[in-house]
């Protein structure tokens, strides 16, 4: 089915009232309460737009996690049928000790669309924007990924730009990027931005590489099938119990999943607001009468990528919300 309206303005509401709620914990030092507000405030304008949605790329299972689970049903019911992917705030840490770059997202596309992972939580990625989306090749070499990606862009290497995570497990690649001569913007947290502005207008970086989770990897997927960036991956199972589920569901780890395999939808809407300012949005900033946030909303059909800067007020808010948008805790 078809989602024949743009719902995107109406999620980006929900990114920010997840937003509006999370900033009020930047630098407190306390996860689970930053990460709890925002699905709070996320799951109460959720469940408010016109849709039929579950959650397919969430937070853990309804047993273990007492977030936006995966199998949830949001929205009020009536159609379209959608399968949902959230985070309500990626970068948790980032939030948590005051750092640039975490965000509220949320992603919607056509029921039954979306990738779910089969127990493997980790994924090496490679992302790129439209320009050089058909010349990337996550099984290849990475000298030879970032010189086609220099040539597809009409850079010289030296001008590329790599963002990876700042892990242990990235040495080699690391050293392998040095070695080209490429840029590396290395990151704490937050790949789904990370991948995303590799797609934007003017990107401030030009690959994304690297292992990072799964449900990351789905999420970036639907905003880069909006905008016509590209994105491949392979499973990377990353202890004992993982390398246990590949051998008894004979899962091939060596299959190559593409944009088209992790966001299979033709109608993909896409919403994210900034909670602390990164290169890709601005963080919430407060004021006595309310707040102004930056955010940007994707349409896969249309193409159409905009920026929306919006400014909240207090004693309007909370007479159509029963979230304490004007108080840290509530």
């Amino acid at each position: 089915m078809k989602i024949e309206r743009n719902i995107g303005f109406e999620l980006v509401r929900t990114t920010e009232a997840a937003a509006l709620r999370a900033g009020r914990w930047m630098g407190r030092g306390d996860k689970n309460g930053a990460d709890q507000a925002a699905v709070d405030a996320m799951r109460y304008a959720l469940d408010s737009v016109d849709m039929d949605g579950v959650v397919v790329i969430g937070e853990g299972e309804k047993d273990e996690a007492p977030m936006l689970y995966v199998g949830e049903q949001l929205g009020n019911g009536t159609p379209p049928r959608v399968d949902i992917a959230v985070d309500p705030v990626e970068g948790t840490t980032l939030l948590a000790e005051g750092m640039p770059g975490a965000i509220a997202v949320v992603a919607i596309a056509e029921r039954g669309s979306l990738f779910a992972t089969p127990g493997i939580m980790y994924m090496e990625k490679i992302a790129v924007g439209e320009q050089a989306a058909e010349v990337i090749d996550v099984t290849a070499s990475v000298e030879s990924n970032i010189r086609n990606v220099a040539r597809a862009l009409k850079k010289d290497v030296e001008d590329i730009t790599v963002v990876v995570l700042d892990r242990p497990r990235h040495k080699d690649l690391i050293q392998q990027i040095r070695d080209t001569g490429a840029r590396i913007k290395m990151i704490l947290h937050g790949d789904v931005a990370a991948g995303v502005m590799t797609g934007v207008d003017h990107a401030p970086a030009d690959i994304l590489m690297g292992i990072g989770g799964a449900p990351e990897a789905v999420v970036t997927a639907c905003a880069l099938k909006c905008i016509g960036g590209a994105i491949q991956c392979r499973l990377w199972p990353r202890n004992d119990l993982e390398r246990q589920l590949v051998h008894e569901q004979r899962i091939d780890i060596g299959r190559v999943y593409t944009t088209a395999d992790l966001c299979r939808g033709e109608d993909v809407h896409f919403a994210a607001t900034g909670i602390t300012t990164g290169e890709f949005l601005r963080g919430v900033q407060y004021f006595g009468w309310g707040a102004t946030t930056h955010s940007i909303v994707m349409r896969s059909r249309s193409g159409t990528s905009r920026f929306i800067e919006a400014s909240h007020r207090w004693d309007k808010l909370m007479r159509i919300s029963n979230l304490p948008f004007d108080r840290r805790d509530g």
